[in-house]
């Protein structure tokens, strides 16, 4: 499954590698891409999982909502 999410926050390439970098770090995330222009976040997950990546997104200090 992929999913994009909305992210706020991001200022600069080090805030979107965090979020790639935390992203990953959730079981069943196969892949995260982060567009810091266009502040999202695309994830390919298995399954659902998009509450999980909120969570840890919020937890490093960034905004994330599903789109």
């Amino acid at each position: 499954m992929k999913k994009t999410f909305a992210i706020t926050g991001m200022t600069c390439e080090h805030c979107a590698k965090t979020v790639e970098r935390v992203t990953k770090k959730v079981a069943g995330v196969l892949s995260a891409e982060v567009d810091l222009a266009a502040a999202r976040l695309t994830v390919e997950m298995e399954g659902d999982l998009s509450a999980a990546v909120v969570e840890k997104v919020e937890k490093a200090g960034y905004g994330a909502r599903p789109e």
